[in-house]
């Protein structure tokens, strides 16, 4: 039977998840940015949007760091 181990499983998955989470925010960005340019958002609200992905996306990655630690 094949060795698991369960802190690097996790690991992974958690790194995965961190990578989805980036690439999320990255098209939320670009998406604002586009709706910026069709004069659909003022810049100042697609700047409010960005910040308020980030910070959303930041506290996300933040409760799953947590998670992963006291699942070890």
């Amino acid at each position: 039977m094949a060795d698991f181990d369960f802190g690097e499983g996790l690991r992974k998955v958690f790194l995965a998840g961190v990578g989805a989470l980036a690439t999320t925010v990255e098209k939320g960005q670009e998406i604002v940015d586009d709706l910026v340019k069709k004069g659909e958002l003022t810049v100042e609200q697609g700047k409010a949007l960005n910040t308020e992905l980030k910070r959303k996306a930041e506290e996300v990655k933040e409760e799953h760091e947590a998670k992963a630690d006291h699942a070890e």
